[in-house]
C-alpha cells in the first residue's frame, strides 16, 4: 500500500515489552498455596512477564450472592507485581456459580429447540437476560474497583470465547425490537427482503416472528441470516454493557476478547470496533497425516492476518496457543521438536505482541487436566516443554524492536462473514457441511501470495480498498450494498480485481440479482455468468490458456469442484475449458475498465494454476515483498516494519534444512549474527533478519 507504515504503541504502554504468559488458575490451588510460590518461581525461570488471571473464577470470587472472597486474587495480583509482572485480567462471566442458576433459572440459555438448559458447561446464559447483565456487570465494577490502581493490572480480558445463541422469550422480543430498527417499522419492507410469498410465509406483523428453529421456520435464508446478525449484535450488546465499569474505572486499561478464529458463530468485524485491542486462540493440530506442515502454516497465516487487519493493521495478541498439545482432537498428537517455537514466533511475525498459552499448570481434573501446559504435573521445569517455552520466552525478549510495527500490504483477500453464513445456508451447490468450500477456497487463493512471501490483508467486504494495488475476492456470492460500486471504483481508479466462480449472485438479504449474474459486476468484469456446474470428487475437466495471453501463461491444468459457465461480454478470454459440453468456454477472463483490470475465475481449479497466475500477477503489479528472493518450498517470510527498518521472519515449515539468497546485509535479531548471501533454516528453524 502506498501509505507509509507507522509504528503502534505497545498494548498497554505502561509495560512496553513483548508479552509472554498464559491462563493461570490460582484459584484450583487455593489450597495449597506453596504451589503459588513455586508458580512465580517457575515464571522467572520461564521468562514469562504476564498472566491471565481470574477467567473462571466467579464461584470463587462470590460463592454466595453477594458474598464476596478477593483475599486470594489479592495475594496473587501481590505476588506478580512483586516478580515485576502484570496481569490479564479476566471478566468472569464464561461460567457462573450454581447459586446464580438455582435462583435466577431465567440467565440459562434455551436452544433453538425451545428446551431450556440446565445448569453447567460455559457460555450457557442469555446475553439478553436483564439478571445476568445486572449481575456481570457487578462483579466486574468490583473488580475494577478493587484493582483500578494495582501495578499489575495491565489489560482487561472480557469474558472467554464468546459464543452460542439464546431462544428464549427475552431473546425473541429482543429479536423483533432489532427486526423493527433494521426495516423501519414497516413489515412489508421485511417481507420483501425475506420473499415471504414463498411458501406462503408472510407476515402481518413483527409480532408473529420468531426464531429459527428445527421444528418450525429454518428454510427462509433472509430469516437466517437476520437471526445470526442478530447474535452477533446482541452478543456485542452485552459485551459492551460488560464494559460499562471497565471504561468508566480504569479509562486507561486496555480491552480485550479472546476470538477463535474463523469461528462461524459471530461476525468478528462487527465486534471488533468496540475492543482496544484483538486477541485470539490458535490451536492448529500440526504434524498431520493428510496435509504438509507448511500448507497448515498458510491456513493459520490467513488467520493471523484476519486479526491484524480487525483494527487497521494494528499488532494483536495471541491470547491462547498450546506449547503442548490439546486434549480435544480426534488425535492429540505431541509438538515435535522446534515447532513450539516456530509456530509462536509465527503469530509474531503476523502480527502479535504477546505469545500466551492455555494453560500454565496442568489441572488436576476435570476435562482439561490431560491439555497441554507449561508446568505438567510433575510440577517441574525439568521437562522438554517447559524448556520450549523458556526458549520462546528469550526469543521474546530479543524481538523488543519489533513491538507495535505493522505491514501495509499491496494486496488483500476477502473474507466475509456475512457471505459465509450465506454461501452455508444455500441449498446449492454441494450441500453437505464445509462441503461449499467458501473457507477453502479463501485460503487457497491466500496461499499462492504466502508462499511467495508477499504480505496480504484478509479483510471484509466493507473495508476500504483505496489503498491497495489488488483486491481478491474469492466466491464473494453476497453483495452487500455499496461493496459492488466500491469495487467497481476501485477499478475504474486503477485498481486490479480478480472475482471468481459464485460472485455476485445474491444481495444482503440473499435475493438473487436479476439480470443477470455476476449481478452489478457484470460490468466491471465483463462478462455473464450463465450456469454452474458441481462435480462430484470423481469428476474434473481441463484448463487450457489462450496462446496470446497477456500474463503469458502456458500449460494444462485441472478444474474439480466447480466449473461456471460464462460468457465474455466485453472481456479478453485469457483460458478455456478443455472437455464437456462447455469445453471451449471461457474458464479465466480480463476486462479493461477504466485505469484498472478485473479477472475472473470462473473454476475452482488446481492449486498449481493459482501459483502460475498469481505470480505472473504480481510480477506485472509489482506486489511488496517481505525479502527480493525466491523461497523454497515451506519456507515462508513475512514483513513487520515502522516505515524505515524492516523486520523480517524467515520461518521454515519443512522437516528439511533450507537455504535462503538473502540479497541485503542483514542482522539476526535472535542470534546477533550479520547475515548476508545465503541463510541456513534448520527444520521448523527461524531466522528474524533486521534490515
Amino acid at each position: 500500500m502506498s501509505s507509509k507504515p507507522r509504528q503502534y504503541p505497545a498494548i498497554n504502554p505502561s509495560f512496553p515489552n513483548m508479552l509472554h504468559g498464559g491462563d493461570y488458575n490460582p484459584d484450583q490451588w487455593i489450597r495449597t498455596p506453596e504451589i503459588w510460590d513455586e508458580d512465580m518461581r517457575l515464571m522467572n525461570l520461564a521468562h514469562c512477564n504476564t498472566m491471565s488471571v481470574g477467567i473462571f473464577s466467579w464461584a470463587m470470587l462470590e460463592p454466595e450472592e453477594g458474598c464476596y472472597e478477593f483475599g486470594w486474587l489479592d495475594t496473587i495480583m501481590d505476588k506478580l507485581a512483586a516478580e515485576g509482572a502484570r496481569a490479564v485480567l479476566a471478566t468472569p462471566s464464561g461460567a457462573w456459580p450454581a447459586w446464580l442458576s438455582k435462583k435466577y433459572p431465567e440467565v440459562m440459555r434455551i436452544e433453538s429447540n425451545r428446551h431450556r438448559n440446565l445448569h453447567g458447561g460455559r457460555h450457557n446464559h442469555c446475553f439478553t437476560s436483564p439478571v445476568y447483565r445486572e449481575k456481570t456487570q457487578k462483579i466486574n465494577r468490583l473488580l475494577a474497583e478493587r484493582y483500578k490502581d494495582h501495578p499489575a493490572l495491565l489489560v482487561w480480558h472480557i469474558s472467554n470465547e464468546y459464543g452460542g445463541e439464546c431462544h428464549c422469550d427475552l431473546c425473541q422480543n429482543a429479536f423483533r425490537d432489532w427486526l423493527r430498527k433494521r426495516y423501519n417499522h414497516d413489515i412489508d419492507a421485511l417481507n420483501l427482503a425475506w420473499w415471504t410469498g414463498f411458501w406462503s410465509h408472510r407476515f402481518n406483523s413483527f409480532d408473529q416472528i420468531e426464531s429459527p428453529a428445527p421444528h418450525g421456520e429454518h428454510s427462509v435464508h433472509g430469516h437466517n441470516l437476520d437471526w445470526r446478525r442478530f447474535v452477533t449484535a446482541q452478543t456485542t450488546d452485552f459485551m459492551k454493557q460488560e464494559m460499562i465499569p471497565l471504561r468508566e474505572l480504569t479509562p486507561n486499561i486496555p480491552i480485550t476478547t479472546n476470538m477463535m478464529g474463523t469461528y462461524p458463530g459471530l461476525d468478528y468485524w462487527k465486534m471488533a470496533p468496540e475492543l482496544d485491542v484483538i486477541s485470539w486462540d490458535n490451536y492448529p493440530s500440526w504434524h498431520r497425516d493428510d496435509r504438509k506442515t507448511w500448507q497448515l502454516a498458510s491456513d493459520i497465516a490467513f488467520v493471523h492476518d484476519i486479526n491484524r487487519c480487525l483494527k487497521g493493521g494494528k499488532p494483536f495478541m495471541l491470547m491462547e496457543s498450546t506449547p503442548s498439545h490439546v486434549n480435544w482432537q480426534p488425535v492429540n498428537k505431541l509438538k515435535r521438536p522446534g515447532m513450539h517455537r516456530l509456530s509462536s514466533l509465527q503469530a509474531v511475525a503476523h502480527g502479535a505482541d504477546t505469545v500466551q498459552y492455555f494453560q500454565w499448570r496442568k489441572s488436576r481434573g476435570a476435562s482439561e487436566k490431560f491439555h497441554g501446559a507449561v508446568v505438567d504435573h510433575v510440577g517441574h521445569e525439568h521437562t522438554r516443554v517447559f524448556r520450549d517455552v523458556t526458549e520462546v520466552g528469550l526469543d521474546l525478549e530479543k524481538l523488543s524492536p519489533v513491538i507495535g510495527t505493522t505491514v501495509r500490504p499491496d494486496a488483500a483477500v476477502i473474507y466475509d462473514w456475512e457471505n459465509r453464513w450465506a454461501i452455508d445456508d444455500a441449498q446449492a451447490l454441494r450441500n453437505g457441511r464445509g462441503e461449499k468450500k467458501y473457507e477453502e477456497v479463501c485460503k487457497q487463493h491466500y496461499q499462492a501470495f504466502w508462499e511467495q512471501g508477499i504480505p496480504v490483508d484478509v479483510i471484509d467486504s466493507e473495508c476500504d480498498f483505496s489503498g491497495y494495488k489488488l483486491v481478491v475476492a474469492p466466491m464473494l456470492y453476497m453483495l452487500k450494498p455499496g461493496v459492488a460500486e466500491r469495487l467497481t471504483a476501485f477499478v475504474e481508479a486503477g485498481g486490479t480485481l480478480v472475482t471468481t466462480f459464485f460472485t455476485g449472485y445474491v444481495d444482503q438479504s440473499d435475493l438473487c440479482f436479476l439480470g443477470g449474474f455476476p449481478g452489478p459486476l457484470k460490468k466491471v468484469t465483463g462478462i455473464w455468468s450463465e450456469e454452474i456446474d458441481s462435480l462430484y470428487d470423481t469428476d474434473t475437466n481441463g484448463v487450457r490458456f489462450s496462446v496470446d495471453n497477456e500474463l503469458g501463461l502456458a500449460g494444462a491444468w485441472m478444474a474439480h469442484t466447480y466449473c461456471e459457465i460464462i460468457h465474455a461480454e466485453g472481456a479478453r478470454v485469457a483460458a478455456s475449458y478443455t472437455t464437456d459440453f462447455y469445453a471451449d468456454q471461457p474458464v479465466l477472463t480480463v476486462n479493461d475498465y477504466g485505469k484498472g483490470q478485473a479477472w475472473h475465475l470462473a473454476a475452482m481449479t488446481e492449486y498449481g494454476f493459482l501459483q502460475a497466475f498469481y505470480g505472473k500477477l504480481a510480477e506485472k503489479l509489482t506486489l511488496l515483498h517481505s525479502l527480493d528472493t525466491e523461497l523454497p518450498e515451506g519456507v515462508s517470510a513475512q514483513l513487520r516494519t515502522d516505515g524505515s527498518t524492516r523486520f523480517v521472519f524467515l520461518m521454515n515449515y519443512s522437516e528439511e534444512e533450507k537455504t535462503v539468497a538473502i540479497p541485503e546485509k542483514a542482522t539476526d535479531l535472535l542470534t546477533g549474527t550479520e547475515c548476508f548471501g545465503t541463510v541456513g533454516l534448520e527444520p521448523y528453524g527461524v531466522v528474524v533478519l533486521k534490515i
